[in-house]
């Protein structure tokens, strides 16, 4: 999968190598149902960063990065499930580390959903802590298909997880409203926190660092320089499977 998907430009040769390590340690210590919730966000994640390629050519100069997926994206994605399945092996007989990773897997793929659905959109994003009109591609902008994109990331994931996971409500009510939860609050961090440049030859507004896709050296707005879109997807990934675990808790 890992050499199929280079091959195809959804990874690069880094995150090639990555996700084969991430996917063999997920299928090879989890079994099917793990390596099966990893694959429906790699492969939706990726047709989707590839679709509407006409709608992206002002978004991608904003993005820190493009469709095509490296190490540290894996990891920001996949870190967490990793961790996880490796707690799994030593505590078999558990089932909150599957369902932290449902969580996580559904955070990270509503997320996905979210910024390359969010682009159809007829109307601007707006800021998730204001409400101010945002450019489209602006970390922490939300839109209502983006929104409706989101849950439906989640659900899928929600989905898949009660199928294997019974009761299938419960499954899809708790790890959709955790993957809701968790894109959100990735909104939430890009919008306050998030490193975010500024280009000062295009005047640019922009993730990119430290150089711009034009070549020019890209200068800090806001934001903590430390906090890139990598470690905002991490961080995300572990509060959608802390809410995730904890819902399944207090409902169970």
């Amino acid at each position: 999968m890992g050499y199929a998907a280079w091959r195809v430009k959804a990874l690069s040769k880094s995150g090639a190598f990555a996700a084969t390590l991430v996917g063999c340690l997920i299928f090879g210590l989890g079994g099917l149902l793990w390596a099966i919730l990893l694959l429906t966000f790699f492969i939706s994640s990726s047709a989707l960063s590839h679709a509407f390629p006409h709608r992206k050519t002002d978004v991608d100069q904003k993005l820190a990065k493009g469709s095509q997926r490296d190490w540290a994206q894996v990891f920001a994605n996949g870190g967490i499930g990793t961790v996880l399945v490796i707690i799994q092996v030593f505590f078999p007989e558990q089932l909150w580390p599957l369902i932290a990773y449902a969580g996580a897997m559904a955070t990270v793929n509503a997320d996905t959903w979210a910024t390359e659905l969010g682009i159809l959109s007829q109307k601007p994003p707006r800021l998730i802590t204001t409400a101010q009109i945002v450019e489209p591609g602006t970390s922490g902008g939300i839109t209502v298909i983006g929104t409706l994109a989101t849950l439906a990331g989640a659900g899928l994931i929600a989905l898949i997880t009660g199928l294997f996971t019974p009761p299938i409500l419960l499954s899809l009510i708790v790890i959709s409203i955790a993957g809701l939860s968790g894109s959100l609050f990735d909104s939430f961090l890009g919008a306050t926190v998030q490193a975010l440049y500024e280009c000062p030859h295009c005047m640019t507004e922009t993730e990119q660092y430290p150089l711009h896709s034009c070549g020019q050296k890209t200068l800090l707005k806001s934001g903590w320089f430390w906090m890139n879109n990598d470690l905002v997807n991490f961080i995300s990934s572990i509060f959608g499977a802390a809410i995730a675990v904890g819902l399944w808790q207090f409902l169970v």
